[in-house]
Formats: C-alpha cells, sequence, structure tokens
C-alpha cells in the first residue's frame, strides 16, 4: 500500500511541475530495469544447478547443502542413496545436492 502512495504522490508532484509522465515513465523504467538485472541472474543459476542434477549418476561425488560430502550409490528417482562412510549409507532428496565434486577433489 505504501508503493501506491509513494507513485501517487511523485505522479502529484510531478503534474505539478509539468513534468508527471516524463518522471512516472522514468521510474517504470528504472524498477523494469533493476527487476531485470536481479532475475535473469537468478534464472540461469537456476537452470546451471537444474542441469547439474539431472546428470547426476552412480558413482559420483557430491556435496549436500548441510555440507555432508559423499558418492551416489544409487538413485530411486527423486531420492538419492549417498555412501557417506565405509558402512553408512543415507538417503537424500535430489533438491538437496548442493554441488558435485570433480574426481580430483579429496574429502579432509
Amino acid at each position: 500500500m505504501d508503493h501506491l502512495y509513494f507513485i501517487a504522490t511523485i505522479v502529484a508532484q510531478a503534474q505539478n511541475t509539468g513534468f508527471g509522465w516524463q518522471v512516472l515513465i522514468m521510474y517504470v523504467l528504472l524498477i523494469t530495469g533493476m527487476c531485470f538485472l536481479l532475475v535473469v541472474p537468478q534464472r540461469k543459476r537456476q537452470k546451471e544447478q537444474q542441469k547439474m542434477l539431472d546428470g547426476l549418476k552412480s558413482g559420483d561425488r557430491v556435496v549436500t547443502t548441510s555440507g555432508i560430502i559423499g558418492t551416489i550409490v544409487n538413485v530411486k528417482g527423486p531420492k538419492f542413496v549417498l555412501k557417506i562412510a565405509d558402512d553408512t549409507k543415507i538417503e537424500i532428496f535430489r533438491s538437496y545436492i548442493q554441488a558435485r565434486l570433480d574426481k580430483s577433489e579429496k574429502s579432509e
């Protein structure tokens, strides 16, 4: 509601000076530009993340969003079975995978 009041105030002030539509168009372009600069990079990151998730298979080393490092041993639809220690396996949803580790990266 405050946004509408702010825009109405700007329009009212601009009409008093004779530059009403120019100021309004400037604000609309500014807001549109800011939204574009924020939304486009976020969509790009989401597409890259989805592409990485779709490419995961058994044998890939991954890091979860909680920081657990493990190796995928089985894919069960929306879940993965991760081997995190010699005799320890956990099931985790696909959406909780943060990144795939390279083969050269070792856990400490």
